[in-house]
């Protein structure tokens, strides 16, 4: 036990309290058992401690344990969860719990029989998570999704600007005004595109010129062990997965020709459909539907971007601009907004508004004559009328 508390010290120590994820003013902290997911390296175990620093004057009253310490290797979660209650313990963060065989359970045990005790549970495997709170926990917690670095965070970490998160309705109507009195004092697209190739995953700051390794890594973890444990996949389609990421990567943005890609994978439809279920739940790509469809696992999406352009630049060298914009722009608005394929033009957001994404030439032609229907343009700082500036929706969190 003095293991776990020597390392729970130690974090506490080395968390810095100056930059704070845009999630951690909309936790309900109150709540008896929450749950925070997120891809792996996005901020979850940094959040957390950031919360205890600040929150207990009596810092033994909380305890952080990472659920893949070797400690667990001969004792259980419960023995913990009692150890630390009966010493005056309230609350209780466990990370990693994915690692932890059974811990839904525990946890459950835990729930009902420490009426008093407070618990946050993190993970970094979507796909395992969503499996495992489909039970009795389903009833007991309340879930939160922590994202990745929107660009607004992605400035102020690299301490270039403290900007204000906007509303989408703000960024449409007042977009000139917002982005000439930002502009006015930071050369935003040069920041940008520096965003776009390393800035989504906080662990960029700490990797340096390792960042695609340990990005290539986590993208290998997802599909060839949390993909494999939680669907009955045999290998080879494991080694689909990754060919289906690598024509994903070299595409245009891709419009889905289903038949041409079963030829192209050698793999019947359903399986095709299963492996882009699994990797969107996985948070390597997103599907976007018509706005009509049902979204399941065995329904056709119209569309399968990345999940972010950081994904891109790990898997190609050469990344086409316009996958890039629009797998931008939709890693952005998906944080709060519904997203869907529109019969022109490139995205709908919210059912409403209409979108069209290209570069800074980019005119009206597709999405003419509809009155909310906006051009959104690459490579320019400032916009005007429906026009308005890529880079001006990575404010919206």
């Amino acid at each position: 036990m003095d293991r776990l508390y020597k390392t729970y010290g130690r974090l506490l120590a080395e968390t810095d309290l100056g930059f704070t994820r845009y999630l951690y003013e909309k936790i309900n902290w109150d709540n008896r058992l929450i749950v925070i997911k997120g891809a792996k390296g996005v901020g979850k175990t940094t959040m957390i401690l950031q919360h205890i620093l600040r929150t207990f004057e009596d810092k033994q009253k909380a305890l952080y344990a990472s659920l893949d310490h070797i400690w667990f290797a001969n004792h259980s979660v419960l023995d913990l969860a009692e150890y630390h209650y009966t010493h005056g313990g309230t609350h209780l963060f466990l990370d990693e719990v994915h690692k932890y065989k059974g811990w839904q359970q525990e946890i459950k045990n835990i729930y009902d029989s420490y009426p008093q005790l407070h618990i946050v549970v993190t993970g970094s495997s979507m796909l395992k998570l969503d499996e495992s709170l489909m039970g009795d926990l389903s009833r007991r917690h309340r879930q939160y999704i922590l994202e990745g670095l929107s660009f607004r965070e992605y400035l102020q970490l690299e301490q270039v600007a403290q900007l204000p998160v906007l509303s989408l309705e703000t960024i449409l109507n007042d977009h000139f005004m917002q982005a000439s009195q930002m502009t006015s004092k930071v050369k935003v697209l040069q920041h940008f595109e520096k965003y776009l190739e390393t800035g989504y995953y906080p662990f960029y700051r700490d990797e340096g010129d390792g960042f695609f390794d340990r990005l290539q890594q986590v993208i290998e973890t997802i599909v060839t062990s949390e993909i494999p444990s939680v669907s009955n996949i045999e290998y080879d389609s494991v080694y689909k997965a990754k060919q289906l990421l690598a024509v994903l990567a070299e595409s245009s943005p891709y419009t889905l020709n289903i038949s041409g890609l079963c030829v192209t994978l050698q793999a019947s439809r359903n399986n095709v459909l299963k492996l882009i279920d699994l990797m969107d739940k996985a948070a390597l790509v997103r599907r976007l539907y018509a706005a009509d469809k049902g979204m399941n696992m065995l329904s056709k999406p119209e569309k399968v971007l990345f999940y972010n352009t950081n994904l891109m630049h790990c898997l190609t060298q050469q990344v086409e601009d316009g996958t890039m914009r629009e797998t931008y722009f939709a890693s952005q608005l998906a944080v709060g907004h519904q997203l869907s394929m529109p019969n022109q033009g490139d995205l709908v957001v919210d059912g409403r508004w209409l979108f069209e994404v290209g570069g800074k030439n980019k005119g009206f032609k597709q999405i003419k004559g509809i009155e909310d229907g906006f051009v959104v343009s690459d490579g320019i700082d400032i916009g005007n009328g429906k026009k308005i500036p890529l880079w001006l929706f990575g404010l919206l969190y």
